[in-house]
């Protein structure tokens, strides 16, 4: 049972943080730019929420 608590943690880690830098990736995009930036994971979290995709 512990071990199946970790791995749904783990997934949905994971699908947090890909979720994230899809939208990162779309903002640096927006900026005219391929390198992704710390300003554009904040822009991303606000945007969006910091806890937003995970219900």
């Amino acid at each position: 049972m512990q071990s199946q608590a970790i791995m749904a943690l783990q997934e949905a880690a994971e699908a947090f943080l890909v979720h994230l830098f899809e939208d990162t990736n779309l903002c640096a995009i927006h900026a005219k730019r391929v390198t992704i930036m710390q300003k554009d994971i904040q822009l991303a979290r606000r945007i969006r929420g910091a806890w937003a995709g995970l219900g």
